[in-house]
């Protein structure tokens, strides 16, 4: 069986390179998003946290459930949400 498993790494690793598609860092995926993408990303992010929506737009997209931890966020997630407005601000979305 531990030869599945480095095969599926090997494919893995040289499909993407075969079809010139390496992997994409965040901010490279970031890049190619419109401002409803960067949008909706930042804020499915507090959404999963529970965060309790203010704007009309945002509760007819995520409801208006709100839990614990009422999007309090984690550093990772805190870092992925400024990078994603400093993409809409560079976008012109905000």
């Amino acid at each position: 069986m531990g030869y599945i498993r480095v095969l599926t790494a090997a494919v893995i690793t040289v499909m993407p390179m075969m079809f010139g598609m390496a992997m994409m860092t965040p901010a490279q995926a970031q890049s190619g998003m419109t401002c409803e993408q960067l949008w909706y990303e930042r804020n499915a992010i507090y959404a999963a946290k529970g965060y309790c929506f203010k704007t009309q737009r945002a509760r007819n997209v995520f409801g208006r459930g709100c839990f614990p931890p009422y999007g309090k966020l984690t550093p990772a997630e805190q870092r992925r949400v400024n990078n994603i407005e400093q993409w809409e601000v560079y976008q012109g979305c905000r």
